[in-house]
C-alpha cells in the first residue's frame, strides 16, 4: 500500500513514517490491505478542517479525531487484481487538538495515539465497522489491537490484564 501523507498544523515529526508504519502493522493482520496496487490519502490537519468535513460531508456540526473516506466498497477490495495500475482505497484525516487531547485524556504518546486512529482510520477503509453492533465492534477492536501490538503499543481499549 502507497502511503499519502500530507501534514498542516502538527507539531514537527515523522508522521509520514508513522503512518506508513502503522499501514503495514494493519496489513500483517487483515489481508485485504495487503494488494500493492492500495493507495490511501492521509492528513494530518486541524480540528477546524476536521470539522468542516465532518458537516460537509458526514452532516455533523462538530470536530471528531478521525475522519476516513472510503472509495471503495469491501467487496470491490476483495475482488481487486493484484495485477494493474494503482486504486485510491480512501482518505484519512485525523485532527490535532482532538487527538492530542485524547492522548493527554488518555496518558499516552500522541504518536501512539495518531497510530491507533490510522489503524482505526484504515480498517474503516477496508469496510469494517463498530456502530451496527456489539460482535462488530469487539472484531474491529481485535484487529485495531493486533495491528497495535506489531508497533509496540498497548491495547487502547484495556484488555491488557
Amino acid at each position: 500500500m502507497d502511503v499519502d501523507c500530507s501534514v498542516e498544523n502538527w507539531p514537527e515529526g515523522a508522521w509520514d513514517m508513522l503512518a506508513e508504519q502503522a499501514a503495514a502493522a494493519v496489513i500483517a493482520v487483515e489481508p485485504a490491505l495487503a494488494n500493492t496496487r492500495l493507495t490511501v490519502s492521509t492528513a494530518f490537519t486541524s480540528d477546524a478542517e476536521v470539522h468542516a468535513l465532518n458537516r460537509e460531508w458526514r452532516g455533523r456540526d462538530k470536530p471528531t479525531n478521525v475522519l476516513s473516506f472510503p472509495m471503495l466498497a469491501r467487496e470491490e477490495l476483495l475482488d481487486l487484481a493484484q495485477d494493474g495500475p494503482p486504486v485510491m482505497l480512501g482518505d484519512i484525516a485525523l485532527a490535532h487538538e482532538t487527538c492530542a487531547r485524547e492522548a493527554r485524556e488518555k496518558g499516552i504518546a500522541l504518536d501512539a495515539h495518531a497510530a491507533h486512529l490510522i489503524i482505526h482510520g484504515l480498517l474503516h477503509l477496508a469496510g469494517h465497522d463498530h456502530v451496527d453492533s456489539d460482535a462488530q465492534a469487539d472484531a474491529m477492536e481485535a484487529i485495531e489491537i493486533a495491528a497495535l501490538a506489531k508497533l509496540g503499543i498497548a491495547d487502547p481499549y484495556g484488555h491488557d490484564g
